[in-house]
């Protein structure tokens, strides 16, 4: 019998390829044209691109002299926008061991750092929604930057809709395992192409080369 009662997965670089490198920069930059700051500094844009906090958000439009929420609302809209042409486009997909999740017989979900509306997106586009009993991405307002992987925010409330008590997390960043320690989860890592060479600061519980790697992990 498995020693997990439900097992929740990380989307971006897990589910479906990671997002392409100028990706989000140009959708900052967009953010920044909409209100009005047509040249920000690539310090400025990398402040407020991936791993964001609201600290730095309102001290870089502090600096430009532009209301915050302005910008977080069209840095929000660009961002997600991006990411669903990325997706409709044929730029990103899904990976092709994702199959391999009809042979789970656990209760399954999503928790991605990744917005809410991208993660949704994902479920329909590629009929994903059978799968996954819960989901979560980031929501919308900038306080929800607090909330992101490696904190237990989005893992606690998933663990609570799947009434789990032995769960295990899957993802591919350091942040995704220290998470999953925080919230008592086990983790598995998947090194994935892009995942090779990232160096862990604990070790996860498990760690596999693709999905196929967490079916024999959770199989009964």
């Amino acid at each position: 019998m498995s020693e997990y009662d439900a097992v929740l997965f990380d989307n971006d670089g897990v589910l479906v390829d990671p997002p392409l490198a100028g990706t989000q920069p140009d959708a900052v930059r967009a953010a920044f044209a909409a209100v009005g700051v047509d040249a920000p500094a690539p310090e400025h844009v990398e402040r407020v691109g991936y791993g964001a906090t609201a600290e730095a958000v309102r001290e870089v439009c502090a600096e430009h002299g532009v209301d915050p929420d302005a910008f977080w609302t069209a840095r929000e809209d660009h961002d997600e926008r991006s990411q669903v042409e990325s997706f409709d486009r044929g730029h990103r997909g899904l990976y092709d061991d994702v199959g391999a999740l009809e042979r789970i017989r656990h209760a399954c979900g999503v928790v991605s750092n990744n917005h809410h509306a991208t993660v949704e997106h994902v479920l329909d586009r590629f009929g994903l929604h059978d799968h996954f009993e819960t989901y979560y991405g980031r929501e919308r307002p900038m306080e929800c930057l607090n909330y992101r992987k490696p904190e237990t925010h989005y893992l606690d409330r998933a663990l609570a809709d799947l009434d789990a008590e032995r769960a295990l997390y899957v993802g591919d960043s350091a942040n995704d395992v220290i998470a999953a320690g925080r919230a008592g989860m086990g983790s598995a890592f998947v090194r994935r192409e892009h995942s090779q060479h990232t160096s862990l600061p604990e070790p996860p519980t498990h760690e596999v080369r693709d999905l196929h790697g967490v079916v024999d992990i959770v199989a009964d």
